[in-house]
């Protein structure tokens, strides 16, 4: 919802410059996340959590400026979001009265420790598209690429297991580990990035075509130096990823 209402809250600094614009597209489309860095690592590692899982739905609007029939300019922004539920892989917990703690799963257990794991982006992206046809034929390909303001958010709730603490369980002959609660997370952090995108419109009407996109972007966030966010010492967060999508274009 939050990142909704950013998207919203964009498109109204794009709506005085509409009626300079030569076309207006919407587009509904399938992010998939590189998810490559410590943090994505150390999840996938330890959590229940995959790549797949963090793939998602997106839409976006844009407009583009006809500088040439065949080079425009492109305003576009757009959405990403994904929350999911993990468990720890190969762990059960027990509480008692000194806290929780982390055994292996070969015990039978009082809960399984778990976290949510939730990434959002809303990049703000100017782009150089270029028609090498023109725009006048029945299939117009087009490539570009530009760059990019994404404001982006990284939250992380739930049990965390302590590796770093090793106890010893005398009675069971297993070394144990505690498990915390932690509410870590990265709000409204801006970063820049790039991409690089090709597709094809296909006119259908006097004034409408529809589009077919491929683009990846490139971008890494850094959290915040301070021990309040939860993520210290962690290396700049990896948002990168392709998507894929279809769109509508209205033409003035």
């Amino acid at each position: 919802m939050k990142n909704t209402i950013r998207v919203l809250l964009a498109l109204a600094f794009f709506v005085p410059g509409l009626i300079f614009a030569d076309i207006v597209s919407f587009r509904v489309g399938y992010f998939v996340p590189r998810a490559n860095s410590d943090l994505w690592n150390i999840e996938f590692e330890n959590m229940s959590f995959t790549k797949s899982n963090f793939q998602n739905s997106n839409f976006s609007f844009s407009y583009e400026y006809f500088v040439t029939n065949n080079i425009g300019i492109q305003i576009n922004v757009e959405s990403f979001q994904k929350r999911k539920l993990g468990y720890y892989r190969d762990w059960v917990g027990y509480s008692d009265a000194d806290g929780d703690w982390a055994y292996p799963a070969d015990y039978q257990g009082d809960f399984d420790p778990s976290q949510t794991f939730s990434v959002a982006t809303t990049p703000l992206q100017l782009s150089l598209k270029i028609t090498p046809l023109g725009r006048k034929g029945a299939f117009i390909p087009f490539i570009g690429g530009g760059v990019g303001v994404y404001l982006w958010n990284v939250r992380l709730e739930g049990d965390m297991i302590d590796f770093t603490d090793e106890w010893y369980d005398p009675v069971e002959d297993v070394d144990v580990y505690p498990i915390y609660y932690t509410d870590a997370r990265q709000d409204s952090k801006f970063a820049f990035g790039y991409h690089v995108l090709g597709g094809a419109m296909v006119p259908i009407g006097n004034r409408i075509s529809i589009e077919g996109e491929f683009k990846y972007n490139i971008v890494k966030g850094t959290f915040s130096d301070d021990e309040y966010s939860g993520f210290e010492g962690f290396e700049p967060f990896d948002l990168s990823g392709y998507q894929i999508s279809i769109g509508i274009n209205y033409w003035f």
